[in-house]
């Protein structure tokens, strides 16, 4: 019976027995996976110059290059890839031999179907948890609360009962609305109820990606691609193998990079920065955006075939200040979450509290709610919040509330640094000012600013490493 594709391998593999090669070029696709046949060591290298494998079964003996030649190569070529080698000379020497030389296995010819197919799942599981661990790391990393979605009002339960629906399905899905609604929380319960969902989940923050990295970032890169490409690695897409890749602020991708993404949609392949030959993997891809995609495609500045593709399922969240009726819920939630952390026990939210945060339009969402729950939080130690507890500094409290949210013509607090500042300090320290003017929110802060949303990334990326 043929494996499933999400468990396939790329295997390369070089004997110059031409009956053999035959032989693997029928019986592995056959067991789900990839192959590349070659009938000498030479070959094989020229093979592993042109794209990646996950496996090589090399035989010790060919003409020219031998397997341990091979080997040796390919340990610096590709650490990733996993050698069997293959004898029909078996002896003790050699197996030592070739397994201190790194190879992850040993078979005697004839080898048996069920001993290579044993192997093969080993090193499938080895990629796979190699897979997981990145998958992980780039979570943590990128993790912003857990997946819960509170809130019962009217246009949350459509929302959940969308969730519920697609979830189980591999369909793309658009999700849309304003910075902070919770784009990402929303992907993460799709993952989480999905078939997918003991597999890697990789968010990527599209606009955050360095303009010259986006493409190796996604797809990966070989050893000496560009400048800086010291050694092969794999790109978010072969990360997220048999899971799912979430695309936050997909509208800021290039739009050569646009292509490439679209060709993954239609194929199942990719390509490696600096590899001639795409492979396949398995991914689901959910997107999210801030930005009026149909506008974007109006004025030729996102693809249309690209548009049309990612938006098989559209979920729009609506703003926070359209949604009040779930801020008492929420902000418990989070006040819970935070006094967790804290070991508070006796942490409350007073009433006087949450009709000070219910008179707030939330220009910054769920993310304004969350960061001010955590300082409420810090202020307040074990007991409840007062309205004390909440930002004097901006006008959240009482009736000013309405006119700054909306977006007020009033200038951020900005003042000249001291001393003799050069440009750079004071174009940082504007920034700074527009950015807090609007409680974080950047898409409002670029367009004050009147800069791409991927040039505020790559200035706030400066103002953080100065």
């Amino acid at each position: 019976m043929e494996k499933s594709r999400q468990g396939g391998l790329r295997i390369l593999f070089a004997d110059d027995e031409a009956h053999l090669r035959d032989l693997m070029q029928m019986e592995l696709p056959r067991m789900g996976h990839e192959v590349t046949v070659c009938p000498d060591g030479t070959a094989a290298l020229r093979a592993l110059e042109r794209g990646s494998f996950d496996a090589a079964l090399l035989d010790i003996r060919m003409p020219g290059l031998t397997g341990i030649d091979v080997l040796a190569q390919i340990r610096q070529m590709s650490p990733d890839t996993q050698v069997i080698m293959l004898t029909g000379h078996a002896t003790v020497d050699t197996a030592v031999q070739a397994l201190r030389a790194g190879a992850f296995d040993y078979l005697t010819k004839p080898c048996k179907w069920a001993e290579l197919e044993m192997i093969l799942t080993r090193v499938a599981e080895r990629r796979d948890l190699s897979n997981k661990t990145t998958a992980l790391e780039t979570r943590l990393k990128a993790a912003e609360g857990a997946p819960v979605m509170i809130g019962e009002t009217p246009v949350m339960q459509q929302v959940r009962r969308l969730v519920e629906t697609i979830a189980p399905t591999d369909a793309t899905v658009m999700i849309l609305g304003e910075t902070g609604t919770g784009k990402e929380l929303i992907a993460r319960n799709m993952h989480d109820k999905s078939k997918r969902a003991d597999r890697a989940f990789i968010p990527v923050n599209c606009g955050a990606l360095p303009e010259n990295l986006v493409e190796s970032e996604l797809f990966g890169h070989r050893k000496g691609a560009f400048t800086g490409a010291d050694s092969n690695r794999k790109g978010l897409f072969e990360v997220a193998n048999g899971g799912t890749l979430f695309l936050d602020e997909v509208g800021e991708l290039d739009k050569s990079v646009q292509v490439k993404l679209l060709r993954f949609l239609e194929s199942g392949e990719i390509r490696r920065v600096g590899e001639n030959e795409p492979f396949r993997v398995d991914v689901r891809v959910l997107c999210a955006t801030n930005r009026d995609l149909r506008e974007m495609v109006a004025n030729e500045q996102f693809r249309e075939d690209l548009f049309f593709r990612l938006n098989t399922f559209e979920i729009f969240l609506p703003p926070l200040r359209e949604r009040k009726g779930d801020i008492p819920a929420l902000a418990r939630h989070m006040l819970a979450r935070y006094a967790s952390r804290r070991g508070l026990t006796q942490a409350t939210i007073s009433p006087e509290a949450l009709e000070v945060l219910q008179s707030h339009t939330w220009p910054g969402n769920i993310r304004e709610l969350a960061n001010m729950i955590e300082r409420a939080t810090i202020l307040a130690g074990d007991g409840p919040i007062l309205p004390e507890h909440l930002p004097t500094q901006a006008p959240i409290r009482g009736k000013a509330a309405s006119g700054s949210a909306a977006g007020s013509n009033t200038g951020p607090h900005f003042q000249i640094p001291d001393g003799n500042p050069t440009l750079r300090d004071i174009e940082m320290k504007y920034i700074q000012a527009v950015l807090e003017k609007h409680s974080g929110n950047k898409p409002a802060a670029s367009r004050e600013l009147g800069i791409s949303l991927k040039t505020l990334y790559n200035k706030i990326n400066q103002l953080q490493h100065s």
